[in-house]
């Protein structure tokens, strides 16, 4: 399960240290590579509710397997595309398989598991989900520069392939099958109300920089807030009317999952942001070959991942405080990384990143696994599916619209004030939404 969880984060950041590969051999320009990250990200959004709910009713193990194989067929097609656009339909139909795949992940964890057996599931998810994203962009820079068989940009796709036929394996032996006590039907209206709203939002937000802001992108902006409401009066009424829709409001009621998504959205767009920026001026502004601006990476990884193990431990001691302590360390953690990029330019190696990375990805480590059990904790079992289709089409919007915003603030100062500058201000944004999300923790419920 913790395989499925993987293959999709790991592949929303993998692709950030291959686009100038990509653009070279595929003579793709700057439209194209933003719907080669975007289209994937947006299909996997809009799709994840409505997968989380299909799981409840036809069964979660059943659409387990047919997302992990869809995911299998979709990286292979991604692999071996022709051209720019091949390579964006792969993209978006990948995206769509990782909806498919990944709520089954955590529904089947609430469905299986209670106590100290979810806490620590919950917090390997979590350490899973962590570290898949840091890992995707040192994976990535290690299968380009290793150009395996003469793969290049390629292999970062093609590798899924063994490990999915891997996963399909080991989940045909282990994987439980369960399903909602009470299956509801598709909530159509709900469904493409919300594809709507997402798309409204994210699609022009990831374009338009690339494509000089066109009347399309504005267009698209001004019905996100229409669509947004028509969509919150439709599922209202569902539910007045006795059906089940799509995002039940009695979950948002849940005092856990609603000041958690309150938390989790500042948190997933400033960590997603802080990451492309990273790639970027790790390779473009110090120079960097995408094995080193990889390997920059590893502390923060090992950090995350240490402190996502030890997360069970203290919030038995310590509760929903462990969160605000992580905030805490992310924020000192970025300050220092600020420092180094400003003052020991453009001669920064290795060894003077590692702190302030490391610092991060624990703070970042004691925040993200410890919020994801916590907003979960109170959806019952029977609405596992569509509880964790919520979390994370909140948590992929986010990373998606962190890239789109604090992305194209880096790179709409680049041509100004140079790399150094407009990292530096990327930066203090990040700074003020960590800022936000650990003045968030402290409203948190108490959590033993």
């Amino acid at each position: 399960m913790l395989l499925g969880a993987a293959l999709p984060l790991i592949d929303f950041f993998v692709v950030n240290v291959a686009l100038p590969a990509i653009e070279h051999d595929l003579a793709a320009g700057p439209a194209l590579l933003e719907l080669v990250v975007g289209g994937y990200g947006v299909a996997y959004a809009v799709l994840l509710v409505l997968g989380g709910r299909v799981g409840d009713t036809l069964g979660r193990r059943r659409l387990f397997l047919i997302g992990m194989a869809a995911f299998g067929v979709t990286s292979l097609a991604c692999g071996l595309a022709p051209d720019a656009w091949t390579l964006v339909a792969a993209r978006v139909a990948q995206g769509a398989a990782s909806a498919l795949m990944l709520p089954q992940v955590l529904a089947t964890v609430q469905a299986t598991t209670e106590g100290p057996r979810r806490a620590r599931a919950m917090s390997l998810y979590g350490a899973t989900a962590g570290l898949s994203m840091v890992a995707g962009q040192i994976l990535g820079g290690v299968l380009v520069a290793a150009d395996l068989a003469g793969t290049g940009w390629r292999a970062v796709f093609l590798v899924n392939v063994p490990v999915v036929v891997l996963g399909l394996v080991l989940a045909v032996r282990s994987v439980p099958d369960t399903r909602s006590s009470r299956p509801a039907a598709v909530d159509v209206p709900g469904t493409l109300l919300l594809a709507l709203s997402l798309v409204s939002l994210l699609l022009p937000l990831t374009e338009g920089r690339a494509a000089g802001w066109p009347s399309w992108t504005w267009i698209s902006l001004a019905v996100f807030p229409v669509a947004a409401v028509a969509f919150c009066v439709v599922e209202r009424r569902a539910d007045r009317a006795g059906r089940v829709p799509l995002v039940p409001p009695s979950l948002l009621r849940l005092e856990s999952l609603r000041r958690g998504l309150a938390l989790l959205l500042p948190f997933s767009v400033g960590f997603s942001g802080f990451m492309f920026v990273l790639a970027v001026t790790l390779q473009q502004g110090l120079r960097l070959g995408p094995v080193a601006a990889g390997l920059a990476l590893v502390p923060m990884a090992l950090a995350f991942f240490g402190a996502s193990l030890a997360g069970p431990r203290l919030v038995a001691r310590f509760g929903s405080r462990v969160v605000t302590a992580g905030g805490l360390l992310q924020a000192a953690g970025i300050g220092l990384l600020l420092l180094t990029l400003r003052y020991g330019w453009p001669d920064v190696g290795l060894a003077a990143l590692a702190p302030g990375v490391a610092v991060a990805g624990l703070g970042q480590g004691l925040q993200l696994p410890v919020l994801m059990r916590l907003m979960l904790s109170d959806v019952p079992a029977d609405r596992a599916g569509v509880g964790s289709g919520v979390m994370i089409t909140a948590q992929q919007s986010s990373l998606a619209l962190g890239v789109a915003t604090l992305g194209s603030l880096f790179l709409a100062l680049v041509p100004t004030a140079g790399t150094r500058g407009a990292v530096s201000a990327t930066l203090l944004v990040q700074l003020g939404l960590i800022a936000l999300t650990t003045l968030l923790s402290l409203r948190l419920p108490r959590m033993r």
